[in-house]
């Protein structure tokens, strides 16, 4: 009787033995095909989907490697991209304002003393083309010089003689009309009229925008007094402030692209002029002047601007932001080191440009770096070297 107890006993333990899951070498675990950061010892399900786990063998991969197979690189979506070398500039965006080009002012002054008995424009912002009449004036001391050049006319008409060289008395009044402002068409008009007009209309060199007008109609002025001041507004500044720090990157010439809040879809091309060589002690910013075409006249003067620049940089490797992974303390990317294998290295990341980050070092060109599926790729490090097992955390 004990010993067929004892054979029932022997039974019993050999099945409850083989009922028990199998158990692998270190040289495989189990995982599952959709979630490898699912690392078991022994076979079962996914605590996840509930799949069946694959069984997987161990690689022998350095401590700052980790290798996958084929069907955990395609699941983990993992790609790779050659390092290239490019020019990744930071942008700048500047806030401005739209002023005159002070180089395009002009100054319509009187030539003598008189009274202006008539403006032709009486309002700044009005337009004044060039050749375009500005004002009337009455002046004894201009009404004076013109009589002395009729007088001399008739003299050579009545007493012309070989004695008297009155071409040149002549030319001597006509040249003392003309530095008073008078044209030659004016001084041609005066000889057929043949008497001083009670009036002398100046006329405008050039033409601009009025943006200044402090003579008023009736009052007396003086040789040299402003009776208006134009503006070409053909070409426009923006005066932009900058920071210091900003100024190293900046040269005059520099293109940049310009917005303009009060005109939501213009983008205008401008260019540097002037960069100030002075730093404003109250602000402690330095300013920057923009030369912009206005070619069909929709900038003005008090627009505010936004500013482009898009600070230059020397070629340097280049990632898609995505292929880094940023850590308080470092920045880490995985480059590929054969057929499945992939390593992580330690860069120092520079400027950062559309969705493009340039690496100051850590990197070279040619090198195959992971840009997609780094996330994971370092989960399944973590997992399979533990939090202890390498830096790349």
């Amino acid at each position: 009787m004990k010993k067929w107890i004892s054979i029932i006993t022997l039974l019993f333990l050999v099945a409850c033995k083989s009922s028990e899951p199998e158990l692998v070498s270190s040289e495989y675990y189990y995982t599952c095909s959709m979630h490898p950061q699912i690392v078991e010892n022994k076979p079962g399900l996914c605590p996840i989907c509930h799949m069946d786990l694959i069984k997987v063998k161990r690689t022998q991969s350095a401590p700052d490697e980790v290798s996958l197979n084929e069907e955990q690189i395609r699941l983990a979506n993992v790609v790779t991209a050659q390092v290239i070398e490019e020019g990744v500039g930071a942008k700048d965006v500047l806030t401005g304002v739209v002023t005159e080009d002070e180089s395009r002012t002009s100054t319509v002054t009187s030539w003598i003393q008189g009274r202006v008995d008539k403006l032709y424009y009486k309002n700044t912002a009005d337009f004044v083309p060039r050749g375009a009449p500005v004002f009337s004036i009455f002046s004894e001391e201009l009404r004076n010089a013109q009589q002395e050049y009729l007088a001399a006319i008739e003299k050579k008409r009545t007493l012309d003689n070989s004695i008297v060289d009155f071409d040149r008395i002549i030319d001597a009044a006509a040249q003392k009309l003309k530095v008073m402002g008078i044209t030659s068409s004016q001084i041609e008009a005066l000889k057929k009229e043949g008497k001083a007009p009670g009036l002398t209309t100046y006329y405008s060199p050039v033409s601009g925008t009025i943006i200044e007008l402090p003579i008023l109609e009736g009052g007396y002025v003086q040789a040299g007094d402003v009776v208006m001041r134009l503006a070409d507004y053909s070409t426009l500044w923006v005066q932009a402030q900058v920071y210091p720090n900003q100024l190293a990157t900046m040269r005059e010439g520099d293109k940049v692209q310009l917005d303009f809040p009060d005109l939501a879809e213009l983008r205008l091309p401008g260019k540097i002029a002037f960069i100030s060589p002075e730093i404003m002690p109250d602000s402690r910013l330095a300013q920057v002047r923009i030369e912009v075409a206005n070619k069909n006249k929709v900038l003005k003067p008090g627009m505010a601007a936004y500013v482009l620049f898009e600070r230059k940089a020397e070629k340097t490797p280049v990632l898609p932001v995505d292929a880094v992974i940023r850590d308080k303390d470092k920045n880490i990317v995985w480059i590929q080191t054969g057929e499945g294998n992939f390593k992580w290295r330690e860069v120092k990341l520079g400027e950062e440009s559309n969705r493009q980050v340039a690496v100051v070092s850590g990197l070279n060109a040619g090198d195959k770096v992971v840009v997609s599926g780094v996330y994971l790729l370092n989960s399944e490090y973590l997992l399979k070297k533990g939090l202890s097992g390498g830096h790349a955390h």
